[in-house]
């Protein structure tokens, strides 16, 4: 990765950091959508230079940075251009050289939780065509209620408790369903670069991007 340009996030009163998150890494999101190969991958990672997970401390900050092997590639991703309905929130450097010095590197990786309740009832919904709103906030009778006295009968999946997720997360609207969902991000530091490449959010399970 020897080339970036960095995007940087100005929330103001009106209109909060996390909102802009949404909407900034959605016009990304096409973006990358637009590039994969007939592989599915990306050519293009992403890398948050302020991410911080650390405790209850957890966000992305307010700076991204997009990297590429090469000049051409981020040339014709054309990040101003795609960002140009909101350059009144963002500010986008040009293209710059890698710097020679630096802090190491990092995997951004994609994570799903499992136990999250919008994603359990995303397939509930799914299995029984239903809409996401419906879902979460429906009553589901359990078919078997067991002889504990104490096993519930029914559940929503709205009432069901948020797991404590250790990551930063941004909202987006999936293109395909149009349903919103949490792109969970986690962050690994690693002392050695691994080449590969980038999913459609720009983030790999094993590619890098350099730290400065």
């Amino acid at each position: 990765m020897r080339f970036y340009l960095e995007i940087t996030l100005l929330p103001d009163p009106e209109v909060g950091l996390n909102f802009l998150w949404s909407k900034v890494f959605q016009q990304l999101h096409l973006g990358f959508v637009e590039m994969l190969d007939a592989d599915k991958r990306g050519a293009i990672g992403v890398g948050f230079p302020k991410y911080r997970a650390d405790g209850k401390r957890l966000g992305l900050g307010d700076k991204c940075r997009l990297f590429a092997e090469d000049e051409a590639t981020l040339e014709r991703f054309s990040a101003q251009q795609r960002l140009a309905r909101l350059s009144d929130y963002v500010h986008c450097t040009g293209i710059r050289a890698v710097p020679d010095k630096l802090l190491g590197y990092a995997v951004y990786r994609r994570v799903q939780p499992k136990t999250n309740p919008e994603r359990l009832a995303r397939r509930y919904a799914k299995r029984h065509g239903l809409d996401l709103a419906t879902a979460l906030n429906m009553t589901v009778e359990l078919r078997e209620a067991g002889e504990n006295p104490a096993y519930p009968l029914s559940f929503r999946y709205c009432d069901m408790l948020k797991p404590s997720v250790p990551w930063p997360f941004i909202r987006l609207q999936s293109l395909s369903g149009g349903q919103t969902f949490c792109l969970w991000i986690a962050k690994t530091e690693v002392v050695a670069p691994v080449a590969g490449g980038f999913s459609a959010y720009g983030l790999s399970s094993v590619a890098t991007v350099p730290e400065f």
